[in-house]
């Protein structure tokens, strides 16, 4: 679901950096300048100013705070930058140059892309101070080409693309229906009927296709685009209480235009972040007509889904029934809010589309990371399945009680998320003057946390490299590397506007997760990591091929 991020990183090191900006930084480090914990300005309004004694921005070191102007940067020149980055084509690899300038300038630095401009920051004290500051209507980098689509085709936005109050009183209501936990052992028993399904379909094409074995059979597929159906599939179960067939032998046309429309859309979004879109509209640029394009299919679809969802619920209630269907039957999130009477149609539209859309790649892509980290990780695949099936044994096939007790799959999808962020950003702008790392951040600034460096740094993680789901029986709550409690695990972001369909998204992928383990057993050729690319979310350069042997 939509926890994308866009982060306006370009590359490492300009040439034309100055040696002497380089010296200064390499000081710092070398003195310890950069690794003070995170504090807020009280009355920080010029330089040199010295934060009030005993405020919390006392905690800032004690050295002299520094200048906003001092944070290491990767070059002042926005369109020197902007240049490089398509010249070398970073769009693709912005993880990685996340990782690499952190390596080089410290827990801290300030990038440059056009007209945009950010503090990028890494460890979770500092990422901590940060949302302290976000005030009661936190505020994220707007993604405009996203925008500018509704705003051309005079579409409502849904909470993905507000800001203020009226963003705060839309998310309250869908809150009720997508996070909280009523709502979700609503939908949960859904999302097990989908996933249930799909391993019964994949055990099948196992048998008639695999290989046979001294103890079943076994297959070597790609399964991205099965995983891409059973999202989609899964997605459109929840939202409006119908399946669509994508598990049958000749899946729609329709279905499959929506899922290569999602992939286009993404694709098309990050180079037209730093470019004006309402320009590029009037202009009729490829790209954006590209862009353009693929929201109106999402749309197409979605309208089509909802139109249905909304004659069905009147039919429903025609006959003297509720929008829950026969004997409280739950019918989908979309009949609950029509239900509840609080959204309009159309925002409930915007907002559907928006979950629509968010629900494809971002629960597949990461499914394929979880898939082939278990296959190359035996020893932890063991370990998960021997919970999962006393779990689902004591469980009775209850689905909720079979995850509440196997804690290690809700490790096991931190983890992928820990690797393999699907937005490698969190962005937000503090409503008041803080010091990170003892350097001044004026208020509205756009400070992002990275993600994906994050989540492989020494300082924040023991034996980053390893891929262990059971350390967030231990690390989750507590204090570890890097400080800050527990802001360790940000893929679905933090607070008030963390990710609005984060619950359907986890239980999705552990339930799916959930049922493979009770099916088979999984291997992979290679033990190396996969390579990976960016496209607004973050996904393997190319589909890992995963081998299923019956159990």
């Amino acid at each position: 679901m939509w926890s994308v991020s866009v982060s306006p990183s370009v590359f490492q090191g300009i040439q034309g950096m100055c040696v002497s900006v380089r010296q200064a930084v390499c000081v710092r480090i070398q003195r310890g300048m950069c690794v003070c914990p995170a504090g807020t300005v009280a009355g920080l309004g010029v330089e040199g100013v010295t934060p009030a004694k005993g405020g919390p921005a006392g905690r800032g070191g004690g050295r002299g705070l520094r200048r906003f102007e001092e944070i290491p940067h990767t070059g002042s020149s926005g369109w020197l930058n902007l240049v490089k980055f398509w010249r070398e084509d970073r769009f693709k690899l912005l993880h990685k140059h996340m990782e690499r300038t952190f390596n080089t300038l410290g827990p801290i630095y300030r990038e440059r892309l056009g007209t945009q401009s950010t503090v990028n920051i890494l460890l979770p004290s500092d990422i901590s101070e940060l949302f302290r500051s976000e005030g009661l209507h936190p505020r994220r980098m707007t993604l405009q080409p996203w925008a500018t689509h509704r705003e051309t085709r005079q579409h409502s936005k849904g909470v993905f693309l507000k800001n203020g109050t009226e963003w705060r009183a839309d998310r309250l209501l869908l809150n009720r229906e997508v996070m909280m936990a009523p709502a979700v052992r609503r939908f949960l028993p859904l999302l097990d009927e989908v996933a249930r399904d799909f391993c019964r379909l994949l055990a099948t094409r196992v048998e008639q296709e695999g290989g046979k074995e001294e103890r079943g059979h076994s297959l070597t597929i790609d399964p991205s685009p099965d995983l891409f159906r059973f999202a989609l599939e899964a997605s459109c179960h929840v939202l409006y209480g119908e399946r669509i067939g994508l598990f049958s032998t000749s899946p729609s046309q329709e279905s499959q235009k929506f899922i290569f429309a999602v992939e286009r859309m993404l694709a098309t979004t990050p180079p037209l972040l730093y470019l004006p879109p309402r320009l590029l509209w009037r202009l009729g640029a490829p790209l954006w007509t590209q862009h353009a394009t693929a929201w109106d299919h999402i749309f197409s679809h979605a309208e089509k889904r909802i139109q249905r969802g909304v004659q069905r619920l009147h039919s429903t209630k025609a006959a003297g029934g509720g929008s829950g269907g026969a004997e409280g039957e739950f019918t989908g999130i979309l009949g609950q809010l029509i239900d509840k009477g609080q959204l309009s149609l159309e925002l409930i539209r915007a907002n559907i589309t928006e979950l629509m859309a968010g629900g494809v790649d971002t629960t597949a892509v990461p499914l394929q990371f979880a898939l082939y980290e278990l296959g190359r990780n035996p020893a932890v695949q063991e370990q998960v399945r021997g919970q999962v099936r006393v779990a689902w044994a004591r469980a009775g096939g209850d689905a909720h009680k079979a995850l509440q007790g196997a804690p290690l799959l809700k490790g096991l999808v931190k983890e992928t998320l820990r690797l393999y962020p699907v937005g490698i950003t969190v962005q937000r702008y503090p409503v008041r003057d803080i010091i990170i790392q003892n350097y001044h951040i004026p208020a509205g600034t756009c400070v992002q946390a990275c993600l994906y460096p994050l989540g492989r740094s020494r300082d924040v993680f023991q034996d980053p490299e390893l891929f262990d789901p059971g350390r967030w029986g231990t690390q989750e709550s507590g204090e570890g590397p890097g400080g800050g409690g527990g802001f360790r695990s940000l893929a679905f972001g933090f607070g008030a506007r963390q990710c609005v369909g984060r619950r359907i998204a986890e239980n999705e992928m552990q339930l799916l997760l959930m049922h493979i383990l009770l099916s088979f057993r999984l291997s992979v050729s290679s033990s190396e990591e996969l390579s990976t690319k960016y496209t607004l979310i973050l996904q393997p350069e190319t589909p890992p091929r995963i081998t299923f042997s019956t159990l």
